[in-house]
């Protein structure tokens, strides 16, 4: 089943307000008015398609929790994961982050990585830290060129 970003920030900000003592649904129904701080960033790969999807979900794999990996189709050269991260204070503020991998020929491939997080009246950018700190794992990891973001 896929999520919107929306739904799993929601069910992760309830999780953590019912631990806390306090009440997840009413937690759940204001995670969804928050707005949302998000961050693109895109990487070019000069690796193939199948070890650039392995890298990139060993490194997210290790960064956070998996929430979904949705094959976009059969044959298609495209594979999405999606992964929770701990971002913002403490740790405290869930990131959703979205890798979409895309052959763009036999010997290289390109990474968009999204990551969102609800913002709350301090802003912590947690989306766009954990984007920029994931890249910079990825880039790492794969010897990516940031192409954009």
């Amino acid at each position: 089943m896929d999520q919107s970003e929306d739904q799993i920030l929601a069910e992760e900000l309830a999780a953590l307000g019912a631990v806390g003592g306090g009440s997840g649904g009413l937690v759940r129904v204001v995670a969804k008015l928050m707005r949302k701080n998000v961050h693109e960033i895109d990487l070019l790969v000069q690796l193939p398609f199948d070890d650039v999807v392995k890298r990139v979900s060993s490194v997210l794999g290790k960064a956070g929790r998996a929430v979904e990996t949705v094959p976009v189709g059969l044959g298609e050269d495209e594979e999405t994961i999606r992964v929770v991260v701990s971002g913002g204070a403490g740790g405290l503020n869930p990131v959703v982050v979205t890798a979409r991998v895309l052959k763009v020929d036999e010997d290289s491939s390109e990474v968009w990585l999204r990551a969102a997080a609800k913002e709350g009246l301090i802003r912590q950018r947690a989306g766009e830290k954990a984007a920029v700190r994931l890249a910079a794992l990825l880039s790492k990891a794969t010897g990516a060129d940031k192409a954009g973001g």
